[in-house]
Parts: structure tokens; sequence; C-alpha cells
């Protein structure tokens, strides 16, 4: 048990609570302590009945049946390891930048599911997460099943082609590719490439709330090129599900 609380600890805080959130809720709603029915997104009722919890309640419960379980297990591990891994790295030391940039994400997510009346927002957000991490670091190698291995600026489409394979629909991926791509493109293209101002740069009162740890001086740019190093150790079964491994890997 030490163990576990030792390396619960270790997450960083925003992963932390967006992985416990939805693994909680999750299992609540698996288990009947709480009707699902109350927690999808649901326009009419959050506008006309001020149900206003469900655009959060959409983004962290996810339905757990014999044929979504393994879903669930695989987003929760990507939620945990691309997370993670931005919230350590590029967003090192500037905890507001990386909540404000999950809020962007997820108000998009909200926005664009009350159009297309999307019900849970789970593989939009984590799919979105994972695309700005790819993109910071397109030329890192990972591996995915039955070991094959390409650069993760691939990663996203593999996984909208594996779930078209699968479940025959790619929705949930098309629109996590869209918002990842829109929140990188803010963050990074826009204000680098072209030289416009930063949009995505959160507002004083969030900096109050979280304020930055130290200063890290390649904060808001795209890292180099590096070189891929040997493969680590195998997950989930022999398969690294999309890992990443290189120099400085984050």
């Amino acid at each position: 048990m030490s163990e576990f609380r030792d390396w619960y600890n270790s997450v960083p805080f925003f992963t932390r609570h967006w992985l416990t959130y939805t693994i909680v809720l999750s299992l609540l709603g698996k288990f009947g302590i709480i009707s699902y029915y109350y927690l999808l997104l649901d326009f009419e009722r959050f506008a006309y009945n001020f149900q206003i919890w469900r655009p959060a309640t959409a983004l962290f419960f996810y339905p757990i049946t014999p044929g979504t379980g393994l879903h669930f297990l695989i987003n929760c591990y990507f939620l945990y390891n691309y997370s993670q891994r931005l919230e350590t790295s590029i967003f090192a030391g500037k905890p507001a930048d990386y909540f404000y940039m999950l809020l962007f994400n997820w108000v998009c997510c909200v926005i664009i599911g009350f159009v297309v009346e999307l019900r849970f927002l789970m593989d939009a957000m984590v799919l979105s997460v994972l695309y700005v991490w790819c993109q910071l670091n397109k030329d890192v190698i990972v591996s995915f099943w039955f070991g094959t291995r390409f650069k993760a600026m691939y990663l996203p489409w593999v996984l909208l082609a594996f779930n078209l394979i699968i479940s025959g629909s790619v929705m949930m991926e098309l629109l996590g590719i869209l918002i990842g791509h829109l929140a990188f493109f803010l963050l990074f293209k826009y204000p680098q490439e072209f030289g416009g101002p930063a949009l995505l740069t959160p507002p004083a009162f969030l900096k109050q709330i979280f304020p930055d740890t130290r200063y890290m001086g390649g904060f808001g740019s795209a890292p180099q090129e590096r070189a891929p190093t040997r493969p680590a150790g195998n997950v989930f079964g022999g398969h690294n599900w999309g890992r990443g491994q290189t120099l400085g890997g984050n």
C-alpha cells in the first residue's frame, strides 16, 4: 500500500486528479451508485434544466461495459502517460499554463459535443493531449502492437486507423486530433512561426491560483530533434501501446 501511495503522490498534480476523477466516476457509474443518465452530455438538460455539472461529468465519466472495458483501460494509460509527459516537460514549473491548455481543450470538446451530440468526452480529450505531445516530439520513435515502430507524429493517425478497424467509427479520434492541432497551433506555431500573440496565455488569476514553481528557459519552444535510443521495457502484455523512447524522453 505504501508503494502505491508513493507512486500516486509522484504523479503530477493535474494528471493525478484527472485520472482519479475518471476512474472514480466511471466506477460509480459502472456499479450503479450514480446513474450514468445524469453524467452524460445533454444540451437540453444543461441549458434548460440547469444541470450545469454535465460538461464536467461527461469528461470524467466513461461507460464501462464488457465491450468497452479494454478501451477504457487504454484511454487511462494514454491519459496517464502523455498528460504526465507534457506536465513534467514542456509545462514543467508552469502549472497554470498546462491547466489553461487542458481547459481550452475541454471547452472545445464541450462545444463540439453539443453541436454533434456527443455523450462522452474522454476519447476526444485524451487524444487531444496525446496529439500535442506527439507534435512536440515528432521524431520520437514509438512502439505499438506487434512491435511496430514509427515516429510519434503518426501515432494519432495510427490510433484513428486502429479504432476504425475495431469499432468502425473514428468521430472521437478526428475530434481529438482537430482540437489537439488547434491547441498546438495557438500555443506554439502561431506565436513562433507566424509572429502572432500567445493566445493561450493563462490569465493572471490562474497564475495566482497555480503560481509558477521555477523558470524553464525552453518553455513554449518545440523541442529539437533528438536521436532515438533503444526501446524501453514493454507494457500491457508485451506491447508498448504507443510509448515513446528517445534520449531525454519525457
